[in-house]
C-alpha cells in the first residue's frame, strides 16, 4: 500500500483550465438534455452501490481508493479543444473492480468535487460530463475487459486494452456532445465531430496508453495487498 500512496502523491492535481466541458460552454438545451438523460443512470447506479455496501461492507475502503484514483487522475489537465481539455479519466480502475453502474455514481461525485474544489468544469455541464466520463467510459472499459476474457487474453493485456478503449470512448462521446452543441456553420455536426475528434486524438491517445499501463500497475499492487476473497482481484492474480 505504501507504493500505491507514493504513486497517488506524485499524481496530485495541478492547476488547469477546466474539467472536461467547462461551465457555460453548452447551450441551455443541451445542458438540460444531458442532465435528464443521466438522471435514471445515476438513480440505478445509486441503488447498485447501496446494495454492494450492504452485502460487502468490507469493500468501503477499496471503493474510497477507486474514488480517490479517479479524482486525482481526472484532475491532471492538458488544454485541448476550445472549451474543454484532455486528461486521464481514472474511472477504468473502478469500472473493473465494481462495474460501470457503481462508477456512474462515483464519477458524478468526482466531477462535483472538482467543480466545487478546483473550479474545473461546471454545474450546468455536469450531466454531459458525467454521461461521457462516468457512464460511457466505464461501460466500454467493462465491455472490452469482458470480451478480452472471452478471447482468453492475458489479464494484464485485457486490463490495458479495456482502460485504453474506455478512455478513448469518453473522448469520442465528448466530441459528439460538443459537435451537436456547436455544429460547423457550413457542414454541420459531422464535420464538427471530425474536427473535435482529430484534435482530441493528438493528446488523448498517449494519455490513454499511460492510464492503461498505470491501471495495470495499480491492480498488481492491489492484488498483492487486498484479501483474495474479493472476486475480481482473486481472479486477476490467478490468471495474470
Amino acid at each position: 500500500m505504501k507504493k500505491l500512496l507514493i504513486i497517488l502523491a506524485i499524481l496530485s492535481p495541478l492547476p488547469a483550465f477546466s474539467m472536461h466541458i467547462m461551465e457555460g460552454f453548452l447551450p441551455a438545451f443541451w445542458s438540460l438534455f444531458w442532465s435528464v438523460v443521466y438522471l435514471p443512470i445515476f438513480i440505478l447506479g445509486f441503488r447498485k452501490i447501496k446494495q454492494l455496501l450492504v452485502e460487502k461492507p468490507e469493500l468501503k475502503l477499496l471503493l474510497a481508493l477507486a474514488t480517490a484514483f479517479a479524482f486525482v487522475l481526472s484532475a491532471l489537465k492538458l488544454p485541448s479543444v476550445s472549451g474543454s481539455c484532455s486528461h486521464p479519466t481514472g474511472v477504468g480502475l473502478g469500472a473493473l473492480l465494481f462495474g460501470p453502474w457503481v462508477m456512474s455514481v462515483i464519477g458524478v461525485l468526482v466531477l462535483l468535487f472538482q467543480v466545487l474544489l478546483l473550479a474545473h468544469g461546471g454545474i450546468t455541464t455536469l450531466g454531459a460530463n458525467a454521461f461521457s466520463m462516468a457512464f460511457i467510459g466505464p461501460v466500454f472499459t467493462w465491455l472490452i475487459f469482458f470480451l478480452s476474457n472471452k478471447m482468453g487474453l492475458n489479464k494484464k493485456v485485457a486490463v490495458f486494452l479495456a482502460v485504453f478503449v474506455g478512455n478513448m470512448a469518453t473522448y469520442v462521446c465528448t466530441s459528439a456532445q460538443l459537435a451537436f452543441a456547436h455544429p460547423d456553420v457550413v457542414n454541420g455536426v459531422t464535420t464538427a465531430f471530425y474536427k473535435f475528434v482529430s484534435i482530441f486524438g493528438l493528446t488523448q491517445i498517449p494519455i490513454a496508453i499511460i492510464e492503461g499501463l498505470l491501471t495495470v500497475v495499480i491492480l498488481n499492487l492491489l492484488s498483492d495487498h487486498v484479501p483474495t476473497r474479493f472476486d475480481f482481484l482473486s481472479q486477476y492474480k490467478k490468471r495474470s
